[in-house]
């Protein structure tokens, strides 16, 4: 199952905002700057975190293909044996 890109996405960009803001407010930074590096800092981060999700998604979705393909050549040779082995009996 695809994890869900847009929500992982952003719950991270929410917490670097409060992250990148705490840390702005503690620097001694006006109330503005600390907003607008917050805010420049989420959208990176959604987009970044955004991509990486993608990323896993499709490395997920290539090893679930790949399982499955190995299992139905395994269920097929298995089936081809119990022929073999059936008809020369």
């Amino acid at each position: 199952m695809p994890l869900h890109v847009r929500s992982i996405a952003v719950r991270i960009a929410v917490m670097c905002f409060f992250g990148l803001s705490f840390i702005g407010w503690v620097s001694g930074l006006s109330p503005f700057t600390c907003c607008k590096r917050a805010l420049a800092g989420a959208a990176v981060s959604y987009i970044a975190a955004s991509l990486a999700v993608k990323a896993v998604n499709a490395i997920l979705t290539n090893a679930i293909i790949m399982s499955r393909i190995n299992q139905s050549s395994r269920e097929a040779k298995s089936q081809e044996k119990d022929k073999i082995s059936g008809s020369a009996d």
